[in-house]
């Protein structure tokens, strides 16, 4: 009797389930005839366009070349950085570097009460003269578009202080790792186009991190296939707020759309309002795409093959790390869920065109399907469990079903399963050409990943609203923490250092190729840096950060009764002859030095033969710091100066060649030998008369910094 009322509820509660089923298949149905309708779209245009405008005579893609001829206007580039301490420096350190422009500044705002973030921007900006840090005046956290707007403030102060005008302004994040073209391609597009938007690409990740490849799978087909469609059919471009640019007219309607403050501070995705703002105002918007080429390291065979290095073909893009667990990404995408679905709906309505309406159709509809999609999940376990059970013979009683062959619930059935494998070989194409076939196969199983993840943002949007709409709760940002790839995952490229102070805009580029000329034709013998911070040409705090970086090595911070405590860690005679300071000693042994210029091999040799192999950590000084320190060893005080040595004098003025110098000073030792000038003298290095000559000089340029220094006081 039990069993057969068992059968009996589980016969109506699977007629319940297909009833269920059909509603579920009808919405998914309609979702799939939206993606049909891109997809014929996309496709129809790009075979219209490759058996048309791709064949005529006059056609000639957009070359590197053509970009480079066009005269550089000034660009700014706007940074909003709150509790980004761990990645902007290298953000930035990544972005000078490898930017094949000259006439560009960088703005980065950040809060009073995040003293982490300020401290590495300061330490950028004294390393890099075309860096500004901008700070928002009230403590953090605010919403990005409130650091904006301070932002596009000081960038209108700057252009009043220094009479002139930026062409555009372009908005980056801080993890973002940007192509040497970029900022050519904006000027060339420049004043014709108002608002351009780059494609946004994650960085490859391994083929197991699930969460994060769903980034890899959504991105590379969105901002292939998505975004080109919405530009031709409505001429509408969403900012992706990152590797977006603004003509100067773009930002002026902006400004005055809303009391001189460009983007939204209602709005938890202001790149999407202001896209939606431009179009309005009838600016001309564009999804650029300018093929380029990226040096790739890739894992063959899902890590189990070699590790091999491909060319790979694809548009100019904005590069980045998206989150890697899962409560991060639905946090994220919760926030993009909210300001576009929810959040847009309340303030901009349905305004615009009827492609318009459509494609906010289309934006919006993710905070119903994500919860159908789910729920087709269930459903979809739930037959399976009933085939089970019939295979198995527990349950026998059956209702007459509603699928049957050649009825139209089986039609809709048919067609959502023919939508459903379209979205999938799609999603393989789109991956396959930017990850390659691992990460392609992988995209398959992460669809559902991604479904959950947009099913519990869709939840977490709907709440926050909810909670808003009915008791007044703002709705809060949630920061998003950030991962920047290290030089190891970089095609990092080591420029010599006068290459790399003109790429920081740290010295005049025709005193840079005179001092150049000096050496080649050996009338001056110092090194480049030191030459041009004798001359007053270049500090020596910017030195050391170039050589720092040249080097990939991190920068000494000196203590002066912690160093006069390690002073015995390494002889006076080999600190003397090397520029060598002991900081401390590790727990592991290993000794840390500073150093102004990475040493040589015969310098460590010397180093580990007199400790025993011991190992050493180089740290970069300042030429002054070192020159302090190896006055404390002399006996002296530290005492910072900025005077020059006494061996660099004589060397620059020629009053002594650099080998006879560095020979001498190979047997020089200062408990034995005294001081180096006297030892020189004594040596026939140099004569009386010369080295007067350098001392007095040496003296003038010390008066000289005390009264730079007294004066700036």
């Amino acid at each position: 009797m039990m069993l057969l009322y068992w059968n009996i509820f589980f016969a109506h509660y699977y007629s319940a389930l297909e009833k269920l089923s059909v509603v579920v298949a009808i919405i998914i149905l309609i979702s799939s005839l939206d993606d049909l309708f891109i997809d014929v779209w996309y496709w129809s245009r790009e075979i219209w366009r490759k058996l048309t405008v791709k064949r005529r005579q006059n056609y000639t893609p957009l070359t590197a070349e053509q970009l480079g001829q066009r005269d550089q206007q000034p660009l700014a580039i706007m940074v909003p950085a709150w509790l980004e301490y761990d990645v902007i420096a290298q953000m930035i350190e990544n972005m000078v570097g490898v930017l094949d422009y000259r006439n560009y500044v960088v703005f980065v705002g950040t809060y009073p009460n995040d003293s982490a973030t300020i401290a590495e921007v300061e330490r950028m900006r004294r390393r890099y003269r075309q860096l500004k840090r901008v700070e928002v005046p009230h403590d953090g956290p605010t919403c990005k578009a409130d650091c904006l707007n301070w932002l596009i403030q000081a960038i209108f102060l700057h252009e009043e202080q220094h009479d002139m005008e930026f062409a555009g302004v372009i908005l980056h994040d801080s993890e973002d790792v940007l192509h040497p073209l970029e900022l050519q391609f904006f000027n060339y597009l420049l004043p014709r186009k108002d608002m351009i938007q780059l494609p946004v690409t994650s960085l490859e990740r391994e083929w197991f991190e699930l969460v994060a490849g769903t980034y890899m799978d959504e991105f590379a087909e969105w901002h292939a296939k998505d975004l080109v469609v919405r530009e031709s059919v409505s001429g509408m471009v969403p900012s992706a707020g990152v590797g977006t640019c603004f003509s100067r007219r773009a930002l002026m309607g902006l400004c005055a759309q809303n009391r001189n403050q460009p983007f939204n501070t209602d709005s938890l995705t202001e790149d999407y309002d202001v896209g939606a703002r431009l179009a309005e105002m009838g600016m001309q918007s564009i999804f650029a795409r300018f093929p380029v080429q990226f040096r790739a390291r890739r894992k063959s065979w899902f890590g189990l093959g070699p590790v091999r290095e491909k060319t790979l073909d694809m548009p100019l893009c904005v590069r980045e790390y998206f989150p890697d667990t899962f409560r991060t990404a639905y946090r994220q995408k919760a926030r993009w869920t909210l300001g576009i679905g929810l959040q847009s709906w309340e303030q901009l309505g349905w305004r615009g065109s009827l492609a318009t309406k459509y494609l906010l159709f289309r934006d919006r509809k993710g905070i119903i399907t994500s919860f159908v999609s789910i729920f087709a999940y269930l459903l979809f376990f739930q037959f399976i469990l009933f085939w089970l059970l019939t295979a198995s013979g527990l349950w026998t009683l059956h209702l007459p079903p509603i699928f049957v062959s050649g009825s139209w619930l089986m039609t809709v059935v048919t067609l959502t399963a023919i939508s459903l494998a379209l979205r999938v070989v799609q999603r393989i194409y789109f991956v396959n050409l930017l990850y390659g076939w691992e990460h392609a196969l992988m995209s398959v199983p992460r669809m559902v990943v991604s479904n959950v993840i947009n099913f519990m943002a869709a939840a977490r949007a709907w709440k926050m609203f909810l909670l808003y709409l009915f008791f007044g709760k703002r709705m809060a940002w949630d920061k998003t923490m950030h991962d920047f790839p290290t030089s190891g995952q970089l095609a990092v490229t080591r420029q010599r250092l006068g290459e790399l102070l003109t790429a920081w805009q740290a010295v005049e580029s025709d005193k840079l190729n005179s001092v150049l000329e000096e050496q080649a034709n050996g009338s001056s013998q110092l090194p480049l840096g030191r030459i041009l911070v004798s001359r007053g040409w270049l500090d020596d705090e910017t030195l050391a950060e170039a050589i720092a970086c040249q080097s990939d090595l991190p920068r000494a911070q000196f203590d002066a009764a912690e160093l006069e405590r390690n002073l015995a860690l390494i002889s006076p005679a080999l600190c003397i002859r090397w520029r060598v300071l002991p900081l401390r000693q590790t727990a592991d042994g290993a000794i840390e030095i500073a150093v102004s210029n990475p040493l040589t091999g015969e310098a460590l040799a010397q180093l580990q033969a007199e400790h025993e192999g011991c190992a050493f950590r180089q740290f970069i000084a300042r030429e002054s710091e070192i020159s302090a320190g190896l006055r404390l060893i002399r006996g002296g005080r530290f005492q910072l100066d900025r005077a020059p040595l006494l061996g660099d004098i004589l060397i620059e003025a020629n009053l002594v060649s650099r080998d006879a110098f560095e020979t001498a000073l190979n047997r020089y030792q200062p408990e034995r030998d005294g001081r180096i000038g006297e030892y020189l003298l004594r040596e026939g290095v140099v004569s009386r008369d010369g080295l007067k000559q350098a001392l007095d000089e040496q003296r003038r340029r010390s008066a000289l910094a005390e009264e730079v220094v007294e004066g700036g006081k």
